[in-house]
C-alpha cells in the first residue's frame, strides 16, 4: 500500500500524507515507471488555471512547487491529482503487477498517492492544457493498478481515455441493475439516465455505456451551445439540454423536461463546484446520483439531500471498478460518437 513511502504525518496512507518519499530504489514489491506525460484532473487543472487568470508559466511553475514539495502531484485546493503515461523501467522480483521493463504503460491510480519526480522543469509543457509532457520517473505500489497501452491507439488519447475509465464503468454496473430489476419484477418503466456535462471525457464515455447497458431514454445536459452542437453531432443522448449545473432549478428542469420524468440514474461529470443540489433535484424518488467530479463537496450532497427530502441513494465514483479500462477503450473504438469528441478535445488543447 506504500506505507514505507509516507513521509508525514506518519501512519496515513499515501493518498492522505502531505509529503511522499521519491527515492528511485525501488522495494522489491515495488515498479519504476519513467514517465513522459502526466495528465491533471479537470478539477485541478481549472482551479489552477482559474488562479493565475490563464497564465500558463505560472500554472507550470505551481504544478512544479506541488510535486518538488510533496513528492506527488496532489492540488491542495481541489486534493486531486491525474494520471501519467510512461515506460517500466524496473520491476522488483515481488511485484504482483505483471509488468515488464520497455513496456508502455497508463497508471490507473491517482497522481494524489503516486511518488513522483520531475527532471525537465516541464520546459516543454506551455501550462494551458491538461496533458503534461515531462521527463522523470514514478513509482507504483503492489495495491497499484496499471495499464499496458494498446498499439492501435496513440498514447495521448489513451492517456485521455484512462483517466476518466472508472466512470462509464460504474455508469454501466448501477444502469444494468435498474434494467434487470425492472424485469425481474415485470416493471415496463423505461430506465432513464441523466449525465450532467455530457459532452466531456468522462460524460461522453458514461452517456455510451448508459446506453450500452439498455437505459431506454438518455439526456446529456451542458453549459453552452457549442457544446451541445457537438454532442447533437455525436449522437450520444436522446435529448442534449442546456442548463447551467450550479443552478438546482435549471438543472432539474432541464433534465425534468428532456425525459418527461426525473431521471432514475444522474450522472454527474462536471469540474466545477455547486452541481449537488440540482443533481439531486433531477433525480426520482428511489433514484441514483453518481458523483464524478473532484470538484464536488459531498457535504453539500448529503445535507441538501436531506433537506430536500430527497430519497436518493449518492454513489462516490472511486475510480475503479474491474475490467474498467477495457470497458472505456472498448466504448472509445466501438462508438465513433465518443472517439469523435476525444480526438476534437486532444486537438483543441
Amino acid at each position: 500500500m506504500g506505507l514505507h513511502r509516507v513521509v508525514e504525518p506518519a501512519g496515513v496512507l499515501p493518498q492522505a500524507a502531505w509529503r511522499l518519499d521519491v527515492r528511485p530504489e525501488i522495494a522489491p514489491n515495488e515498479v519504476r515507471i519513467r514517465v513522459e506525460r502526466l495528465n491533471l484532473d479537470a478539477a485541478s487543472f481549472r482551479q489552477l488555471s482559474g488562479k493565475h487568470g490563464g497564465n500558463g508559466d505560472a500554472v507550470r511553475a505551481e504544478v512544479l512547487d506541488i510535486i518538488s514539495t510533496r513528492g506527488k502531484m496532489q492540488n491542495p485546493v481541489t486534493g486531486s491529482g491525474g494520471m501519467l503515461i510512461g515506460t517500466v523501467e524496473e520491476s522488483g522480483r515481488r511485484s504482483p503487477l505483471g509488468l515488464k521493463p520497455g513496456e508502455r504503460v497508463a497508471t490507473l491510480v491517482s497522481l494524489t498517492l503516486t511518488p513522483l519526480v520531475v527532471t525537465d522543469g516541464l520546459a516543454r509543457w506551455d501550462g494551458r492544457s491538461e496533458q503534461v509532457p515531462c521527463d522523470g520517473y514514478a513509482i507504483l505500489f503492489a495495491r497499484s493498478i496499471a495499464a499496458v497501452l494498446p498499439e492501435d491507439l496513440a498514447p495521448q488519447l489513451s492517456l485521455a481515455v484512462l483517466d476518466v475509465c472508472g466512470a462509464p464503468a460504474l455508469t454501466a454496473r448501477v444502469v444494468s441493475r435498474y434494467v434487470a430489476e425492472r424485469a425481474i419484477e415485470g416493471d415496463a418503466r423505461p430506465v432513464s439516465v441523466a449525465v450532467v456535462g455530457g459532452a466531456g471525457k468522462s460524460g461522453s464515455l458514461s452517456l455510451a455505456a448508459a446506453r450500452r447497458a439498455g437505459a431506454s431514454r438518455t439526456v446529456g445536459v451542458v453549459p453552452v451551445a457549442a457544446e451541445r452542437a457537438a454532442l447533437e453531432a455525436a449522437g450520444l443522448a436522446d435529448v442534449v439540454a442546456l442548463a447551467d449545473a450550479r443552478d438546482p432549478v435549471a438543472l432539474s428542469t432541464a433534465v425534468t423536461s428532456a425525459l418527461g420524468v426525473p431521471a432514475d440514474v444522474t450522472v454527474v461529470c462536471v469540474d466545477v463546484p455547486g452541481c449537488e443540489h440540482g443533481a439531486v433535484l433531477a433525480t426520482a424518488d428511489g433514484g441514483t446520483v453518481i458523483f464524478f467530479s473532484m470538484a464536488t463537496s459531498f457535504a453539500a450532497a448529503a445535507l441538501g439531500a436531506e433537506g430536500l427530502a430527497a430519497d436518493v441513494t449518492m454513489l462516490v465514483g472511486n475510480g475503479y471498478v474491474p475490467g474498467h479500462a477495457e470497458l472505456a477503450l472498448g466504448l472509445l473504438r466501438g462508438v465513433p460518437g465518443v472517439r469523435g469528441l476525444f480526438e476534437a478535445r486532444l486537438a483543441a488543447d
